[in-house]
């Protein structure tokens, strides 16, 4: 594929991650092109259909998740590390949420089975190796991880998405969460985020702050 094209079914993949992500897979495809910035042209020559769009991109994310987890592997020594490269590289590129949403409008088939499966290795294997240098909880299984990838990669709602424009908030989570997971907890990134904040993002900026409780 020429770079050109390879550029523009890159953008199209892009946009409709995101669009069908904050709107569902049956979001209009218009707002795929308008995100995308090419013309409904472009989209339909390579993806003839909604269907064909979905399963382009859910082989596409699940691709990346398996290079995600090979490239933390290649990267740290520490298998707990890698495996915090590879959750922290997955919400980038808001793979986990997405690809719920997508498998949920599409026929599972024996090639969609193949990819994911090659990702389910890639990802356990870093987990296996975090649990064997006594750097992860021993009941730690790869669907607790997946699903809590899921949980705290979704958007979130209404006026609270502005808490986390620059992506910094589901990272801090993430981080949060991994403590939790580790056998000796590493530092949590970013800063506490107070109630009053969420209180005021979500609009509701009549209501009082929680009091503080005296230390």
């Amino acid at each position: 594929m020429r770079s050109d094209a390879e550029r523009s079914r890159r953008r199209i993949l892009d946009a409709a991650c995101e669009v069908f992500l904050e709107r569902g897979p049956d979001a209009p495809l218009d707002a795929v092109v308008r995100r995308a910035g090419v013309g409904p042209a472009t989209l339909y020559r390579r993806f003839p259909d909604r269907e064909a769009l979905v399963r382009a991109l859910v082989v596409d994310l699940l691709t990346r998740l398996t290079g995600a987890a090979e490239e933390a592997r290649r990267t740290e020594e520490d298998p707990y590390l890698a495996l915090r490269r590879f959750v922290h590289a997955a919400a980038d590129l808001r793979m986990g949420a997405a690809i719920v949403v997508l498998l949920e409008h599409l026929v599972v088939d024996g090639e969609l089975v193949a990819v994911r499966r090659g990702a389910v290795t890639a990802v356990e294997r870093l987990l296996r190796a975090a649990q064997e240098a006594g750097r992860l909880r021993p009941d730690v299984g790869t669907g607790d991880l997946v699903l809590l990838c899921v949980r705290l990669s979704r958007p979130l709602p209404g006026g609270l998405a502005a808490l986390d424009a620059d992506g910094s908030l589901v990272h801090r989570h993430l981080d949060l969460a991994l403590a939790g997971l580790a056998a000796a907890p590493d530092g949590v990134s970013g800063r506490a985020l107070g109630f009053d904040e969420v209180i005021a993002a979500a609009g509701r900026p009549g209501e009082p702050a929680p009091e503080r409780v005296a230390e």
